[in-house]
């Protein structure tokens, strides 16, 4: 009854582990060859942060990335708009984490290896599309020197990117990933942290927006630590985009002239853009919510089933959410086809609805109605719009996305401690 995982991202690699701590016996595609530490900062809910402690990745967490504090949002200008504190400041039972993704990716790889050996997972295949037979699933796959094998299993899994095969196949007249308009720009520099020391900070406003938080505790001798940030500016449709990748270096010349005038006391914009050793150019896009996941013995999972734009601060998280879902799934029906269905009504309903906030009423929004209203320039933000509104907006968006304050501590553990299938 081995379950079939197609790819080796964030929530290919959660779902292994859980299939480990629950006794399911899996296997791991990914595409590249060699598996490296690629991307920048993201954000872990105290949702998804409760899931990888009960992984037993509490302390590790704590050696690669940063306790959040508060998130703050500031006009062009500099003007203070709203703080909010997060993690345990706000009450959770468990932190929101700021961390390197190659960092959280490398982590979880080399604990899969540990617990489940070096066979558990294959590099350099990729799967290229599925079988639901009576009584086995059959994943095609394909190296990228051309050559094929067919691997069968009892469930497929597909976790494989925003590009997802798998995806493809069940959607064939979907077509490619929906642009916004907007590049982000991403780096990370060296340099002192701000604020609390442990801030997300937002400066700006749609389409011309400066993002920045710790990635890493400060030296003790220099008091630099790693600073992740992302420009976004919006590009018209004339000059269109390239395919989005993780890796792709960019030209700075592209974007640094609309920040040398952000001029801040307490951030240094073109110093953090300028003091990259790195700049790595993607896309805004996501794509619609689809009618289902699930077609006979495969289902989709993370950004395969529902990729959004990155606001929100739960993009990996989510992924960590669907495939600990999905474990409970397994728990609760076997491994089974009656399991992914149960994962599915469980999951894709709100990460629907997620994908379309995101798209217009994202938690960052509120920084689009203060420069539409005034320009960022204000005495008094409550003239501009209300902080119970800012308040009631953050809270909605957080219910919808599943990571209310109580909605998180009242929640039972999706797997429970020493469960086993």
């Amino acid at each position: 009854m081995t379950v079939l995982i197609s790819g080796g991202g964030i929530g290919g690699l959660v779902t292994a582990l859980t299939c480990h701590q629950i006794g399911v016996p899996f296997k791991v595609f990914e595409a590249v060859r060699e598996i490296k530490p690629l991307g920048v900062g993201i954000n872990l809910q105290p949702t998804a942060v409760r899931e990888l402690w009960d992984l037993g990745f509490k302390d590790r967490l704590d050696e690669i990335g940063v306790r959040t504090r508060d998130y703050g949002m500031y006009s062009k200008h500099g003007l203070h708009i709203w703080t909010e504190p997060r993690g345990t400041w706000a009450g959770y039972k468990w932190p929101q984490y700021s961390v390197h993704r190659g960092a959280l990716h490398m982590m979880l790889y080399d604990a899969l290896v540990a617990r489940a050996g070096s066979d558990c997972i294959e590099t350099g295949w990729s799967g290229e599309r599925f079988e639901s037979c009576a009584d086995v699933a059959r994943l095609h796959l394909r190296n990228r020197d051309g050559d094929t094998r067919i691997e069968d299993g009892e469930l497929i899994i597909g976790s494989d990117g925003i590009h997802s095969a798998i995806r493809a196949q069940m959607a064939p007249d979907e077509g490619p990933p929906k642009w916004a308009g907007s590049i982000l720009w991403r780096g990370t520099t060296q340099a002192k942290p701000f604020k609390s020391g442990a801030s997300m900070v937002m400066i700006g406003y749609d389409g011309l927006r400066f993002v920045s938080y710790p990635i890493s505790r400060p030296d003790p001798e220099t008091g630099l630590a790693t600073i992740n940030w992302i420009v976004n500016l919006h590009r018209s449709s004339e000059e269109g985009y390239r395919p989005e990748d993780y890796s792709r270096e960019a030209n700075l010349d592209e974007f640094l002239p609309q920040f040398e005038n952000f001029d801040l006391e307490w951030i240094d914009i073109p110093g953090l853009i300028l003091g990259a050793e790195k700049v790595f150019e993607y896309p805004m896009v996501d794509r619609d919510p689809i009618a289902k996941w699930t077609v006979g013995r495969t289902t989709l999972l993370g950004d395969a089933a529902h990729a959004a734009y990155p606001v929100g601060s739960n993009g990996a998280g989510s992924a960590i959410m669907d495939a600990r879902q999905l474990g409970a799934a397994f728990l609760k029906h076997g491994v089974t086809t009656e399991a992914l269905e149960a994962y599915e009504t469980e999951m894709r309903p709100a990460a629907s609805k997620v994908v379309l906030m995101n798209r217009t009423a994202g938690p960052d929004s509120i920084l689009d109605v203060v420069e539409e209203r005034s320009g960022g320039v204000f005495d008094d933000i409550n003239d501009v719009i209300p902080v119970a509104e800012m308040a009631a907006h953050a809270e909605k968006y957080k219910l919808v996305a599943g990571f209310g304050v109580e909605q998180t501590n009242n929640s039972q553990p999706t797997i429970p401690e020493g469960a086993r299938l």
